[in-house]
């Protein structure tokens, strides 16, 4: 194959967000301080290579909390619980820590206020996402209030409340800006009283990611998302780039790039999902440039600076 590509574009922001990094961060510290096994109430992020690494150190992931043995040490993932979930684990005595990322935290306390206020709620997100079985979970005042899942536009231009002078909007934290934007409009022509978040809940990250790949996608032939395929936010990016026109693929290691696709294209770029390892990506790059012989750019500057603490016994 005759490469035209002379540079390979890495897009700023990526990868990693605070949220992820404080929940790797706390089953690290938690395996070091109280030794293997510790137990993880689903994917910690949704990152194969960073479920493997844990595993390999102790972490043991379940689905369900009556799969922990007694006297245990229970750890959230980053995309929240619900309730019950927590509920059940006090009721057991088990020791655990809250790794859910805060922004998801931030959109439980929104769901908790408005039901308390007898408001019915509109959650936009993705059926059977781990974030948004949390937030419907912590919808808890079914007597005086009502929580709906809306997934399109397609929804919300059907959907039915029984409290339309009551109705309050949360989103999951990883969709599309794009995306949310235009469910909002229309739920919002429908419903002209309802209450939008005075901060779309779409987390700082996903914003950042996504704006750094809207601009690198009209600038490249071909996008490389590094990621893996259960992770929400990756997806969108990759959604993201077609969009704007860009061939894209989401992938977790170079194995997996079919090189043919690579034909013809002048301009490549990768950008990482906010659970993708840099490691990844400096690898994929790296194997690019050596079957390219392109050069590796930085594109822009990464001038994220947020940091999420840890739980006071872990720090």
């Amino acid at each position: 194959m005759e490469a035209k590509i002379k540079e390979i574009k890495l897009a700023n922001p990526r990868g990693f967000c605070a949220g992820v990094d404080r929940a790797i961060d706390i089953v690290n510290r938690a395996l070091e301080i109280y030794g293997s096994p510790v137990y993880v109430k689903h994917e910690v992020v949704h990152n194969k290579f960073v479920v493997e690494d844990l595993k390999n150190k102790g972490a043991i992931f379940v689905e369900e909390i009556e799969e922990i043995p007694d006297n245990s040490l229970v750890i959230f993932s980053a995309h929240g619980v619900s309730n019950q979930v927590e509920e059940t684990t006090k009721s057991r005595n088990l020791q655990y820590f809250d790794a859910t990322c805060p922004l998801v935290t931030k959109v439980h306390m929104e769901v908790i206020r408005h039901a308390r206020a007898g408001n019915d709620i509109i959650l936009i997100g993705h059926e059977g996402h781990p974030e948004v079985e949390g937030t419907m979970g912590r919808h808890i005042n079914k007597d005086s209030s009502n929580i709906y899942l809306v997934q399109d536009d397609n929804e919300a231009k059907k959907i039915k409340v029984s409290k339309p002078e009551n109705l309050a909007i949360v989103t999951q934290t990883t969709l599309s800006v794009d995306d949310t934007k235009s469910i909002i409009n229309i739920l919002k022509e429908r419903f002209p009283k309802i209450k939008i978040p005075k901060k779309d809940d779409i987390c700082y990250a996903t914003q950042n990611r996504q704006d750094a790949v809207k601009q690198l996608a009209l600038e490249s032939d071909y996008m490389i998302v590094v990621g893996s395929v259960n992770s929400s936010n990756s997806n969108r990016l990759k959604e993201l780039a077609e969009k704007c026109g860009c061939k894209a693929v989401l992938i977790d290691g170079f194995e997996e790039l079919n090189l043919n696709e690579l034909e013809g294209c002048n301009s490549i770029s990768i950008t990482a999902g906010a659970s993708a390892p840099e490691e990844r990506v400096q690898e994929i790059a790296q194997a690019l440039k050596e079957h390219t012989g392109a050069s590796i750019i930085e594109n822009g500057e990464d001038r994220e600076n947020i940091f999420f603490k840890l739980p006071p016994l872990l720090r």
